[in-house]
């Protein structure tokens, strides 16, 4: 699969050739650049939290639980209208994300003010990888109990570039190549690793995996340029 711009009963990691080898999962995370926001306690990210679990709630009780849906809907859209009135222009919004902090806050993979980010928590490693344990409900299902390919690569995709920031440069994806070994399940803890191979020029190739009770669910091979978008200001 690719994308443009923009394993059996012991545990494994990618070496420098993309090839599983066994490791320790309990490997400490080191000091190095910080790669992920921290949620905060309070504010928008404890609301979008609040909205990940109504997601969520909506998924498991469909329209057999007795519950007034109507009700429901009116109430949540009440919630919409009044942030949207209340909320700043979308060029202000922009500037407002990419400033700050120097991690997104925002993203649909780690970001704690995305209610689509489940979230996955990344740390980077001493052996030059990042790492991260996320487990994935209904809003993630793709075959029944399984979670969605295209899940897949989006937590892959951003855990790649996470790796590159950590292991050296960074840049936007030019391709994405997964190999999706067996189905990966909802429902238990799932690692999430990346690790950057190698720097050719602009050219920047890394590497990750998804695995599931110490089995590889998928794998990925990406290839990334050496350049970023302007941030908006």
């Amino acid at each position: 699969m690719s994308k443009s711009l923009d394993g059996d009963g012991v545990s494994e990691s990618l070496d420098r050739d993309g090839m599983s080898n066994p490791r320790d999962e309990d490997t400490a995370p080191v000091t190095g650049p910080r790669l992920v926001a921290e949620p905060h306690k309070d504010g928008v990210d404890m609301a979008v939290a609040a909205a990940r679990r109504v997601v969520a709630a909506l998924l498991r009780a469909g329209d057999g639980t007795g519950a007034d849906m109507n009700e429901i809907a009116a109430r949540l859209d009440a919630v919409a209208d009044g942030l949207t009135a209340t909320a700043p222009s979308m060029e202000d919004r922009l500037a407002e994300m990419w400033r700050g902090e120097g991690v997104t806050r925002h993203d649909p993979v780690t970001g704690p003010e995305n209610a689509l980010a489940p979230p996955l928590h990344l740390h980077g490693k001493e052996d030059g990888s990042v790492e991260g344990v996320v487990t994935l409900d209904l809003p993630y299902q793709g075959p029944p109990g399984h979670v969605h390919g295209g899940i897949s690569a989006l937590l892959l995709d951003h855990t790649l570039g996470v790796a590159n920031h950590w292991g050296g440069p960074s840049g936007m994806t030019a391709e994405l190549t997964l190999r999706y070994l067996r189905p990966t399940p909802l429902f238990e803890p799932l690692t999430v690793v990346g690790r950057q191979v190698s720097v050719e020029g602009s050219r920047i190739r890394t590497v990750g995996e998804i695995r599931a009770g110490g089995r590889t669910c998928v794998t990925a091979e990406g290839l990334f340029i050496n350049k970023q978008l302007p941030r908006p200001s």
